[in-house]
């Protein structure tokens, strides 16, 4: 009896050791696509509604940055403009009285031609009448020429214009992506610069958890196969399910966060595992890959 019982607490000491001494496919980090939001304006931050934990909805504005003396270039550029649209007014409104005038020549030319084809008219006449149309005409060119610098400086009042919108619209802080507000950089109230950062952001509702296998392990895997990752607990590991959405062409070694020294020199595969996130999952966090 005493034989028997020693042999299965033999029996459970291996299988104890077995399962302690299983080792995971890959080790690595959690990590998150992170974008970093910056000014494309210069001037006093007005508002900007972001705090760091906070969820910000994509296309959303969340702050702004001062535009008051662009919209008062804006209204000077307006004024002038209404001011060349008069001059263009003004010189459109002696051609159309011109037009008129070469009617009404016109008329009196076709006259004086048909009476002088009857010889009820000299020659004289006849070149008296073309004269007159010929200088009207040149008139109304004249002044068609008069216009056209007049027509290019609205059309450049209008460019200057819309530069001062798109101005006014980057003035507009608006948040690219749905996310989690990682860091904040700037207040209400600072002033900044172009290309100054004001916050980071990134989606943390999917992780993706960068680990490295050995060349053994990498040709048991391949791209959307599903594995099983595992984080600590207080108890035990806390286990995902995750996806492999991405795995290295070229081996390198292994990074020295990951193993002991003897194994940072061996050559490794690096792979990409997307893990749905419930709020545990944290940028750095250390986590383990097991294919089965």
């Amino acid at each position: 009896m005493k034989k028997v019982s020693l042999l299965i607490l033999v029996t459970l000491g291996i299988i104890s050791c077995n399962t302690s001494n299983e080792k995971a496919d890959g080790y690595g980090n959690f990590e998150a696509t992170e974008i970093t939001v910056s000014a494309e304006a210069t001037g006093k931050i007005e508002f900007l509604q972001v705090q760091e934990g906070t969820i910000l909805e994509a296309q959303t504005q969340v702050g702004l940055i001062d535009t008051l003396q662009l919209y008062l270039t804006k209204q000077q550029l307006i004024a002038s403009k209404s001011t060349v649209s008069s001059k263009s007014a003004n010189v459109l409104s002696q051609k159309s009285v011109l037009a008129e005038q070469l009617k009404t020549v016109q008329i009196e030319k076709n006259r004086i031609r048909d009476m002088y084809a009857e010889n009820a008219a000299t020659k004289r006449q006849v070149d008296e009448i073309d004269g007159k149309v010929k200088v009207i005409e040149a008139q109304i060119q004249g002044i068609g020429t008069q216009n056209a610098p007049i027509i290019n400086d609205l059309k450049s009042i209008d460019v200057q214009i819309q530069k001062i919108n798109d101005q006014i619209k980057k003035s507009k802080i608006i948040n690219p992506i749905k996310g989690t507000v990682l860091t904040k950089y700037a207040e209400p109230g600072e002033i900044t610069a172009f290309g100054k950062p004001l916050y980071k952001i990134a989606d943390l509702s999917e992780m993706s958890l960068r680990v490295f296998v050995s060349g053994t392990h990498l040709t048991q895997l391949k791209i959307g196969q599903e594995v099983s990752v595992k984080i600590d607990g207080a108890a035990e590991m806390k286990s995902y399910k995750g996806t492999i959405s991405w795995i290295a062409s070229q081996a390198e070694f292994t990074p020295k966060i990951i193993q002991t020294k003897e194994e940072r020199v061996n050559l490794v595969y690096a792979v990409k595992v997307k893990v749905k996130n419930d709020g545990s999952l944290k940028i750095g966090m250390p986590a383990e890959m097991w294919i089965k």
